[in-house]
Parts: structure tokens; sequence; C-alpha cells
């Protein structure tokens, strides 16, 4: 008789599970955002990650959001780096934002959504209770963005380390000896991963972002050529973008990024990369440059070339810690 009770108890727990699990399943949305110093992307959107507070309505912009009566405008500009993503307002009203993005593309202004978020890997460990109270303490979001109303009801956040975040996806890819490296806008993130495990004593972060780059161009063009050059006509130049630039402007570039692309390789072969016997994965705003104006031996070095795929990461773990979705591991492309 006990058994039988015991049996009986046990079906009905796993009845309950199965019916919570279709609950989360039928009405929690899962959002990824990566939030970048110079872009906030998603799955499937991007936009800078600028944010201007307005006492009134802008008029000019194409991107505002409004949220408890103060006007804000988005994606002009960029966030200047800070080690802590929680200390302002900023990456919340940028998240806001960005789940307002995603819900359009799925035809929802309502949703009950769980964010799939990150932080550097060297972060992860002091902050990511921090960060994902960050999030919750407003877990009701009534706002308007761009003319639409959404109501978003945050049902909780899962916070998970940068870059591991993409590896997993692409773990097959990491067998051997790797190096993985992201570089951001802000700083960049490194991590050894052997026979497809991380290296618990081998991850890095340092202030070598691309904006370190772009910084380090201008000041070279002021003091070579007297001039002043604008952050974005850079950027278009180091994506490899036609920009009609001088040639005498175009060398000082290309000269200035050669310079940033070894301070990057130099930092790595410090961090323990050895090209002989390690392979070098590159991903991030920053990998364009080393492949453009870096000297790297190619034969073992590979670049991620989509940018969204740190966020891409962030919803294969989400999917796979909540059981929402089919995440499986893909193939790196």
């Amino acid at each position: 008789r006990d058994v039988q009770e015991r049996q009986k108890k046990s079906l009905q727990g796993a009845f309950r599970k199965q019916k919570v699990r279709r609950i989360i399943t039928l009405s929690t949305t899962i959002i990824a955002v990566d939030h970048g110093y110079g872009n906030i992307k998603t799955v499937h959107e991007i936009f800078p990650s600028g944010v201007t507070a307005c006492k009134d309505e802008p008029t000019l912009s194409q991107d505002k959001l409004n949220w408890a009566g103060t006007w804000y405008i988005i994606g002009e500009g960029h966030k200047e780096f800070t080690d802590d993503k929680a200390q302002d307002e900023d990456y919340l009203l940028l998240t806001m934002v960005a789940m307002a993005m995603e819900l359009k593309l799925q035809g929802k202004t309502e949703a009950e959504v769980h964010l799939a978020v990150g932080l550097p890997l060297t972060w992860v460990g002091e902050q990511k209770e921090k960060f994902r109270t960050y999030f919750l303490r407003i877990p009701v979001l009534d706002y308007n963005y761009n003319g639409v109303d959404y109501h978003v009801e945050l049902t909780g956040v899962s916070v998970y380390p940068q870059g591991f975040a993409f590896a997993v996806t692409h773990i097959r890819d990491f067998t051997g000896i790797n190096m993985l490296c992201d570089i951001g806008n802000g700083t960049m993130s490194s991590m050894f991963i052997n026979d497809c495990r991380p290296v618990s004593g081998k991850m890095f972060m340092d202030k070598l972002g691309t904006y370190q780059c772009v910084l380090t161009i201008q000041e070279a063009l002021m003091k070579t050529c007297h001039l002043s050059v604008e952050e974005s006509i850079i950027e278009q130049a180091l994506r490899g973008e036609a920009t009609h630039l001088s040639s005498r402007v175009q060398k000082g570039i290309n000269g200035a990024a050669a310079e940033y692309a070894e301070t990057i390789m130099r930092r790595l072969r410090e961090h323990g990369y050895n090209p002989e016997l390690v392979k070098l994965h590159l991903m991030g705003g920053g990998a364009c440059i080393l492949r453009n104006f870096g000297k790297i031996n190619a034969d073992n070095v590979y670049f991620t070339e989509d940018i969204h795929a740190t966020a891409k990461g962030y919803q294969f773990l989400a999917e796979r810690e909540l059981g929402i979705g089919g995440a499986s591991i893909e193939k790196g492309e």
C-alpha cells in the first residue's frame, strides 16, 4: 500500500512538472540580448548603445523611447566603458528597445519574457547576481517605443559568460587546444578551451576594444594630417567599406590599424597564444580589424563573421535551461 501511495505521488509530481513545463513553453518568450558598449545585439537585430534623456518628445530622432514619463533618444553614440553595467538605467532602457524589436518580429506587443544576457568571463562570478537583480527589480515594464505601446512581464533572467556562450553552440570546433577571443567595442575577452572544455585559470579581459583603435587612429590623423575624422568614417574604413578618403588619410588609418592589430596579437601571446600549437577563434567587431590589417597565420585562425553569434549562444543556453524549443548544438559555420 505504501509502495502504491509513493508511486501515485511520483506520478502526480511528474504530471505537475510536465504541466509547468508546458505552461512555460506556451507563455514564455525567451529574448537574448548582448549588451555591448558599442552596439546592442539580439538574435535578429542590432543598434548603437546610445541613450540620451529628453524633457520633451524628440522630433527628429527616428528611435525614441518613452518610459515612466521621460523621453529617450536611442542609438546616437555609444556607451562609455564601465566595469559595472548595472550602475545606471541605460542598459535597462536599451533592453526595453531590444525586447520591443524582437516582439515586433513576432507580431506581439505584450509578452512574458525570460531574458538571456551575459557578462565578460572574468565578471560573471562576482557580478552575475547583481546583473540579474538589476533587471528583475522592475518585473513589469510598460513603455512606448516608436509610437507603439509595449507591456512586458519579466519572468526570469539568466546570465551567461560572454564568449563561451558562443563556444557551446559550436563546441565541436574546439577539439585540441583553442583560444577564443571576443573583441568588442570596449573590451577584449579571451579564454582557452582545451578538448571542448574551458580552462578556468586561463580567462582574461583587457581594455583593448575597437574604440581604443578608433581613438588611436583619430590621434594619428590629427598628428600627421591635421584632420579631425569622425568615428563613423573610421569604422567604415576598418570594415573595408568604400569611404572615398584621400590616399594619405587611408594610409594613416591603415598604419594605425596595423599597430592596433599587432597590440592585440602581442597581448594574446602574453596570455599564452602560440600559433604553432593553438587554434585561434576570433569574434566580435574587432575580428575584422585583425582580418583586414593583422599579420596572422590564416591556416590556424578562424573568424566568426556573425555579429549576432553571442546573442544566439545566450538564446541556446536559455532554451536548454528552461526546456523550451529545440536547442541543439550545431556545427560551426
